[in-house]
């Protein structure tokens, strides 16, 4: 009986999951609602009676019922990188031309909604859901697998020919229709309503009973994939993949999803939507714009934050009118001074606001800001609230012109702003609270040195007991100091000892970014490691040779400068130093397969038939060579392919730079003989 009944399981497993592929993917009924209830009845009752033949990824675990007390965190194999945004015809332009300086060979771009929802992303095994991650701060995220389990869009076992192992990456949302209801049930019994319908998809997928989550009725669109061996050319080839093994993508029929050759191509979409978007069962806010080829992405690459190949286009924001209460300002870790207006409430979005930036003295004089006004706020790229314009019709004739603050509202330093800045700044970085705080609070960032058992609450928590002044008084600090603390226990205690400890290892480019100095961020510290390899040099340069490292330039360099001219400053890392903390590149040695490109900057342009582009990339640091992504008069070395750009033919021909074939490359690297290259290139030239 026991295999026949594992049989049965089975197949009515099968039966359950196509059902449900076809009614909520292809919006199929294939059976009423009641004859599925049964079979689902049939299928729980076989498990409860067999219950070794248990599945997580059974039809049945779609109702939830696991309540999950915390959640584990998961480092994302691939980052979860965020879009830039735009917000008109001429950023879109910008966006196309900045493209088109990196790869000057024809693309196409693929336009698809920007759905408002939370992304998550989707670990199959085997053909089995093994995993649901949220972004969180795209380098780790939350684990909250069984929240995931309920969403009926979400295959937990795949169809068709999977791999191994793939990654799959979407949005999940709130369907109107659902948030409605589930609002109007809120309602009928007393209970407050829910803001919008992002944030409660957001808020659904950190409820610790999936059973609730399940009562949610999410929906989520597929529209990535990661894997090993990926034979795709294209974004839009992925659609396709897959719904072949089950997903929900978005719909080429419906046209949310369209391919662009032009600005107007693109524009067009974004219109289309700006005027129908009301009419879908589901809230977008703008428009995904992104490069359709996947070996141009590569080329293109990205930032820290954000991929180059991509951008996102955001309609324009709801507006209405409240009164302008008060202004306060807010110190930043780097002494900068930001306004921030105090407003009446108001809703916008599904959201209460009581605050919005005004960024400046130049804003606040440009839109004449009063005390007592009515100003017209907007949220920017409906995120961030801010003040838009003021109703001169209803101010008062004895309000006041705004005068900004002289002293530190904090210190009370004379603030002062150099030229060409628009914000004040502190000059008190060593005295200033906020200053200190917020250095330190940049420091322990899970980005910078990831301490474990500190957070900002921590940090305040040290300053206002006198137990730490700057990030170097963190590695002296006792035991025996904290456990006295409010909420200190012994494992609390042992855990901040610890994880100070540890930080003592974490990479020197890590170190550079915490340290905090203005205009260094995460890739611009990495660039600065590789070229000066530890902080004595770096503490040595001059400003031409800071200014001579790729991509950093005279701005950057002055700031460095600064910085480490500040005697304070040079005690700290003298004061780290002792603690052991690692300031200088190790474990990345190269072994050189030759010094032949030693000195030499190189770019790769066209498309290749015995190597990726990739591939001839890391040749040429193998060989000593440096890439370049575009060509100027420092280029040493252009290695073509087919369909290369002309732009970067006229200028290699311009500057006279050296044109290599494929073929040429690896002879100069010495991976083919002159003989083989002599025979190849017989069949025909490049040039």
């Amino acid at each position: 009986m026991s295999k026949e009944a594992l049989n049965k399981i089975l197949a009515l497993r099968k039966k359950l999951h196509e059902y449900n592929y076809e009614y909520y993917v292809n919006s199929r009924s294939l059976i009423s609602d009641f004859e599925f209830d049964q079979l689902l009845k049939e299928l729980e009752l076989l498990e409860d009676k067999f219950p070794a033949y248990s599945d997580e990824n059974s039809p049945t675990k779609r109702v939830g019922g696991e309540v999950t007390k915390s959640f584990d965190s998961h480092a994302h194999e691939y980052p979860m990188l965020s879009l830039s945004n735009s917000y008109s015809k001429q950023d879109i332009i910008d966006f196309d031309e900045r493209i088109k300086k990196i790869i000057d060979v024809p693309f196409e771009y693929i336009c698809e909604l920007k759905y408002d929802g939370v992304a998550i992303s989707l670990i199959y095994e085997n053909g089995q859901l093994i995993k649901g991650v949220t972004r969180g701060d795209g380098v780790r995220g939350e684990v909250v697998t069984n929240n995931i389990r309920t969403i009926q869009a979400i295959p937990l076992k795949l169809v068709g020919n999977y791999p191994k192992k793939i990654e799959v990456r979407g949005e999940i949302i709130f369907p109107t229709p659902a948030f409605e209801e589930l609002n109007k049930q809120r309602k009928s019994i007393g209970l407050p309503l829910f803001a919008n319908p992002r944030n409660t998809a957001s808020g659904s997928l950190k409820l610790q009973d999936s059973a609730e989550v399940a009562k949610r009725n999410l929906d989520c669109f597929l529209y990535a994939v990661y894997m090993k061996d990926s034979t795709f050319n294209n974004a839009s080839d992925q659609y396709y993949y897959l719904q072949q093994l089950g997903f929900k993508t978005p719909s080429l029929k419906d046209r949310y999803i369209q391919k662009a050759s032009t600005i107007d191509d693109i524009m067009d979409f974004i219109n289309y939507w700006d005027d129908k978007r009301n009419a879908l069962p589901f809230e977008i806010d703008g428009i995904v714009i992104k490069v359709n080829q996947l070996d141009l992405q590569q080329e293109i690459g990205h930032t820290a934050k954000s991929p180059r190949w991509a951008i996102a286009y955001k309609y324009k924001a709801q507006q209405v009118s409240t009164t302008l209460e008060n202004i306060v300002y807010q110190v930043g870790r780097t002494g900068a001074i930001t306004p921030v207006a105090h407003l009446s409430a108001i809703e916008i979005s599904g959201t209460i606001v009581k605050r919005a930036s005004v960024h400046n003295e130049d804003q606040i004089q440009k839109l004449d800001l009063r005390i007592g006004d009515t100003v017209y706020v907007e949220k920017g790229g409906e995120i961030i609230p801010k003040i838009v314009g003021v109703d001169k019709s209803k101010r008062s004739s004895n309000s006041e012109s705004f005068n900004f603050i002289e002293n530190c509202p904090e210190c009370n330093s004379i603030l002062i702003r150099d030229e060409g800045e628009a914000q004040h700044y502190c000059p008190n970085s060593n005295e200033c609270p906020p200053q200190i705080k917020g250095k330190m609070i940049h420091y322990i960032g899970r980005k910078q040195m990831n301490i474990d058992g500190v957070g900002s609450e921590t940090i305040e928590q040290l300053f206002n007991a006198g137990l730490i002044n700057n990030i170097a008084d963190l590695y002296e600090l006792k035991k025996i100091d904290l456990l006295p603390l409010e909420r200190m226990a012994e494992k609390s205690v042992d855990n901040i000892i610890n994880g100070i400890e540890e930080s003592k290892n974490v990479p020197f480019p890590k170190f550079l970014f915490a340290l905090g100095i203005r205009y260094v961020g995460e890739t611009v510290a990495k660039k600065l490691v590789d070229h000066f390899k530890n902080i004595d040099a770096i503490i040595n340069a001059n400003e031409e040779e800071l200014a001579n490292v790729d991509e950093i330039g005279d701005k950057i360099a002055i700031s460095v400068l600064e910085f480490f001219r500040d005697d304070n400053n040079l005690d700290l890392i003298k004061r780290l130093k002792s603690h052991g903390v690692q300031m200088e590149q190790l474990n990345k040695k190269t072994t050189l397969i030759s010094s032949v490109l030693v000195g030499k900057k190189v770019v790769v342009s066209g498309k290749f038939t015995q190597y990726s582009r990739d591939e001839i990339k890391q040749m040429i640091v193998d060989h000593g060579g440096k890439n370049s992504s575009s060509v100027s008069a420092q280029t040493d070395l252009l290695v073509v392919g087919e369909n290369m750009g002309p732009s970067k033919l006229e200028k290699a021909q311009k500057w006279k730079i050296e044109m290599v074939s494929e073929n040429d490359f690896l002879v100069l690297i010495g991976l083919k003989s002159s003989n083989q290259n002599q025979m190849i290139e017989g069949q025909g030239s490049l040039f």
